[in-house]
């Protein structure tokens, strides 16, 4: 559903690329997935986007926001998968914790709109912002957590991942040498008989 507000035109081109992108990664071999894609149309962003008028149909709406909810749970365990299996798990739900839990709060305590909110959590975390986000004691201590957070889990992440990378890179080297080892082993072994 879109939010009507000063940036509703914006939430309608993010809401429409959104749903192209789960519509591209969907399997369609199913007849739930095809009622699904059908569910994810958003056609109160079309209807901004080409007519410049909002639809008033509450049932689809709920509709709308229960197949993104299905969807968030869908990639959020392929994520965790994803993580797991690359030695990523903890380092980054953290992080993605630290910024929706930061999200929200900005949103209420600042009482600015989702983009906006979105557009301070950003700014803090990636220390992009030149002047202190926040208007209130809150909003700034959020700020603060943001930009500690950012640095810690950063460091955190790209340590995490380099250690990945590094451990895959070596175990598959010594997978090479213990193979040449065998094949010298079974050579040696071939020779003395």
């Amino acid at each position: 559903m879109v939010v009507k507000g000063n940036d509703f035109v914006g939430i309608a081109i993010l809401q429409v690329i959104v749903s192209l992108y789960v519509a591209l990664v969907l399997d369609y071999s199913s007849w739930s997935n095809k009622i699904l894609f059908f569910l994810l149309i958003p056609y109160e962003a079309i209807a901004i986007l080409v007519f410049n008028e909002a639809l008033a149909i509450w049932p689809i709406y709920i509709m709308h926001i229960l197949v993104y909810m299905y969807f968030m749970k869908f990639c959020y365990d392929r994520f965790k998968d994803y993580t797991q299996t690359n030695g990523l798990g903890i380092t980054i739900l953290l992080l993605f914790t630290l910024i929706f839990v930061s999200f929200i709060i900005t949103s209420i305590v600042e009482g600015v709109d989702p983009l906006n909110s979105l557009v301070m959590v950003s700014n803090a975390f990636t220390s992009n912002g030149y002047a202190i986000l926040g208007n209130s004691g809150i909003g700034k201590l959020t700020s603060l957590v943001l930009v500690w957070g950012g640095y810690i889990i950063s460091g955190v992440g790209t340590a995490t991942l380099t250690a990945a990378i590094l451990l895959k890179y070596h175990k598959k080297r010594e997978d090479e040498l213990n193979k040449r080892l065998d094949e010298l082993e079974s050579l040696i072994k071939n020779n003395q008989e």
